[in-house]
């Protein structure tokens, strides 16, 4: 089942593991999901984060989407928009793998939130060219990303204050 957030274009499906007696099987990612994909991709890439470390602020300019799996660890994943001052926040974990598209045109970054280095496996629409990227970029704790929601909460103890990756686990 897809899910929707409050951000349009960010769109997350659960991966469906089938376990057996030799480990398991899972189909990352079809071309017949069109609910969840919008465009195909040009380019896959490998990304290790080792615990802890926060990968942010970037977006993309030119139509580049990102389709985010994690295989091994848990990170969170954000993406925040300048004008609705809106941020989504995914955990998405190999215990529980889902891939989550991100339009590129949305601030976003990860932070490694698991006791073990993170593997994720992200596909792109489009191939970096590294004469000329199509990437701009903010410090991971730039004060100026201040939401006033996050995943569609007003009440979140974070929000209208600058944006904290180590802000501690709430209940």
């Amino acid at each position: 089942m897809i899910k929707k957030y409050s951000l349009e274009g960010i769109k997350s499906q659960e991966i469906n593991l089938l376990p057996d007696e030799r480990g398991l099987f899972a189909e990352a990612i079809r071309s017949d999901w069109s609910e969840l994909i919008d465009e195909w991709f040009n380019q896959a890439n490998l990304s290790q984060s080792y615990p802890g470390i926060v990968r942010a602020w970037h977006r993309h300019m030119r139509g580049q989407v990102d389709y985010f799996l994690v295989v091994k660890g848990a990170l969170k994943i954000c993406a925040y928009d300048d004008k609705s001052k809106k941020l989504i926040e995914i955990v998405n974990s190999s215990n529980k793998p889902t891939l989550v598209r991100i339009p590129g045109y949305y601030w976003h970054g990860t932070k490694n939130i698991s006791d073990e280095p993170s593997i994720t496996v992200y596909f792109t629409n489009m191939l970096y060219d590294a004469k000329n990227p199509d990437e701009e970029r903010r410090p991971w704790n730039d004060p100026t990303i201040v939401p006033v929601e996050i995943n569609g909460n007003k009440n979140d103890p974070r929000v209208n204050r600058p944006f904290d990756w180590f802000y501690p686990p709430y209940k």
